[in-house]
């Protein structure tokens, strides 16, 4: 029973199970492969299934978005399925690190159904013990160290469906300008909101913000209180105690944690959304409409956000009310990388005249946003460029594992590099970015001419050959993303 007095198990017309973006979340996963050894019986089990939870979790939305205040109190059969806990097991990556069991998800898929069967019945029981987190450390940009946590398969599987489930509820009540690992939401619209914004609306400050070790520092109480905000389970909310409170293994050694969720877990982004969505959305959302002066743009990825506005004034006092804001549930702006910065259409001739040189930039989501004119009127706009450090990183990435591949086949060489410089077009081909990645196909032309001169082949490599070589297996430096106003207008 809800809060109301109603039973949240509606029987409704049934819908699509996502509305986000153009296909379905589980709908996505049609043309996953089954593990080898599987049997078509179990191909044609798993589309039957999937239709089963697409029509559940459609149920959910529909309850979620008539009853914006309804408690659900009974969701708990919807994660302990089989067909769920399925769907969630084939959404998952193939190659990803194992945990602290060392479970492979290929192991796993050699006898799915009846480990998938034993998951389910631990979990409907209260069984199911979530295991520690395997930590690791990947290498920052600034030279410190960042944790990710791996944790072991069968929490991935029962956190991923947990997510499929809890998004047919938080989907409907997240803002629109959130747009950090949600269903249907990429970060080329992130940044197209963004630069929509800043063209159509009266910006002149931005407040270029960053939460210091967000994830690492997420109160465990708060989030807790917030989750049951919406979710009056407790099966469900005490599912994710466990996770929270599972501690991870460093050096063979389990350490408690207290705070923080493990990035690298898969309900970890979703847990963060919950949390900034009471921390900051609700938040900025009621300051903008009660107490700015002009207009306000909020766009949000994850603990990363920016802010826009009219008057400096109001600026100022928003970013010093956050700070308290933040104080309150544990959390702290980066001193470094928050900044008050002067941007918009008046922005040049205002530093101008104060003698203060070009007006400042500021980087979101590997862009360096600038403030430019149009070649064609002169007019105002918003220039983004690759920002030098994605792009640095990447070029010592791609010599590092040059080096390692100096002595395969070109062809295969060649295969690689295709891959490499098509994932950075498709991501960094964006109007004003032409050259950018010109320059990045390029060096990635040059580092391959040099690792192959240094196999120490008898016959040099020319440059001749080179250029056809990069012609051949290099796709071509072009513009794949329209201008963002186009874009947006087709969206909306």
């Amino acid at each position: 029973m809800n809060e109301q007095g109603k039973s949240d198990r509606v029987i409704v017309p049934v819908k699509s199970p996502n509305k986000a973006g153009k296909q379905p979340v589980v709908e996505g996963m049609e043309g996953s492969a089954l593990a080898k050894g599987n049997s078509s019986e179990q191909n044609t089990r798993r589309i039957q299934g999937r239709e089963r939870v697409q029509n559940a979790l459609g149920r959910v939305r529909q309850v979620a978005v008539r009853e914006k205040k309804l408690k659900f109190t009974s969701l708990m059969h919807h994660i302990a399925n089989v067909d769920t806990l399925r769907e969630a097991y084939f959404s998952l990556k193939r190659d990803a690190a194992s945990g602290v069991d060392g479970m492979t998800w290929k192991r796993y898929g050699e006898d799915l159904e009846v480990y998938l069967a034993d998951l389910a019945d631990r979990l409907k029981r209260g069984a199911y013990r979530a295991k520690p987190v395997k930590r690791t450390y990947i290498p920052k940009a600034d030279g410190k160290q960042r944790p990710l946590g791996v944790p072991v398969l069968e929490d991935k599987i029962v956190q991923y469906a947990c997510v499929m489930v809890l998004n047919a509820v938080y989907e409907t009540k997240f803002l629109g300008f959130s747009y950090g690992y949600r269903p249907g939401r990429s970060q080329h619209k992130c940044l197209d909101a963004l630069y929509v914004g800043m063209l159509t609306k009266k910006v002149d400050w931005i407040v270029d913000a960053d939460i210091r070790g967000f994830f690492d520092t997420i109160d465990h109480g708060w989030l807790v209180k917030f989750i049951e905000h919406r979710i009056g389970d407790p099966r469900v909310v005490r599912l994710i105690r466990k996770w929270l409170k599972a501690g991870v293994m460093e050096q063979g050694r389990w350490k408690a944690v207290d705070e923080g969720t493990p990035q690298g877990g898969v309900i970890s982004p979703l847990l963060s959304n919950v949390f900034l969505h009471y921390v900051l959305d609700l938040w900025i959302q009621h300051w903008r409409k009660t107490q700015s002066v002009g207009d306000v743009i909020v766009v949000r990825w994850a603990d990363d956000f920016v802010i826009g506005f009219q008057s400096r004034t109001a600026a100022e006092r928003c970013l010093a009310e956050l700070k308290k804001r933040f104080e309150k549930f544990g959390l702290a702006l980066h001193p470094e990388k928050t900044r008050l910065i002067e941007f918009g259409p008046y922005a040049a001739a205002n530093r101008l005249r104060r003698g203060q040189g070009r007006p400042e930039t500021f980087d979101f989501l590997g862009f360096t946003h600038i403030c430019g004119k149009k070649r064609s009127n002169g007019m105002y706009t918003v220039v983004r460029r690759t920002a030098k450090k994605p792009m640095s990183r990447k070029f010592q990435e791609v010599k590092a594992e040059l080096s390692r591949r100096r002595h395969e086949p070109v062809a295969q060489q060649g295969k690689w590099l295709g891959s490499v410089v098509g994932g950075f077009i498709r991501y960094h081909g964006v109007p004003t970015n032409a050259k950018a990645i010109q320059h990045f196909r390029f060096q990635i032309g040059r580092y391959w001419h040099h690792a192959l001169r240094m196999r120490g082949s008898r016959k040099r490599v020319t440059w001749e050959r080179m250029y056809r070589l990069i012609d051949r297996w290099l796709p071509p430096a072009t513009v794949c993303h329209p201008y963002p106003l186009r874009r947006m207008g087709v969206i909306t």
